[in-house]
């Protein structure tokens, strides 16, 4: 088997459904690395088609997010090059299968996969109708175009008065106190 750390780490990440959040993209539900241990096991579970995994995962989430295509089908060459699976064409579309290292793989992993569908579970839970009011919505929009606005230019003065402004917001908003 070919070292899975060497390659290219096509990244993880995760798009909300159209229309429900400016820009269609949530926030990070897996941290980096997940889905190569997640796709792996959904795969042993049942050999299937790139789209196949797409539509279990949303599963998973009860719809409320679903993987983005240019995250799942990076993720899984990437698993192929490693030898984890193998992609057979059928009818013009790839059917995964795991392979014995990737069994392998898994049972070596079998800690870090339970930890994954646990943070699953939560992510899950706190997603269950806990949309942001439009006016949290609104807000987080001026500060990301506030944000964009510097184009890269920041003197290390502004780095510390900015990073200041948010890590005292961010703090004041988890104490539920304000600013």
């Amino acid at each position: 088997m070919r070292d899975h750390h060497s390659h290219r780490d096509p990244g993880d990440g995760f798009e909300k459904r159209p229309g429900r959040e400016r820009g269609g993209r949530g926030p990070r539900v897996f941290a980096p690395g997940d889905l190569k241990l997640l796709l792996p096991a959904l795969i042993a579970e049942q050999a299937c088609h790139g789209y196949d995994l797409i539509r279990k995962i949303e599963a998973l989430f009860d719809g409320a997010y679903s993987p983005s295509p240019g995250v799942i089908y990076p993720t899984l060459t990437f698993l192929e090059e490693s030898e984890l699976i193998t992609g057979d064409a059928e009818g013009g579309k790839k059917r995964y299968t795991i392979t014995d290292a990737g069994r392998l793989f898994l049972s070596e992993q079998a800690v870090a996969l339970e930890g994954i569908r646990m943070r699953m579970d939560v992510s899950k839970r706190s997603l269950r109708g806990h949309d942001r009011p439009p006016e949290i919505h609104e807000a987080v929009h001026n500060l990301r175009h506030a944000l964009h606005s510097h184009h890269g230019r920041w003197s290390p003065e502004e780095i510390t008065r900015v990073a200041a402004l948010l890590n005292g917001t961010a703090q004041a908003i988890a104490d539920g106190k304000a600013q």
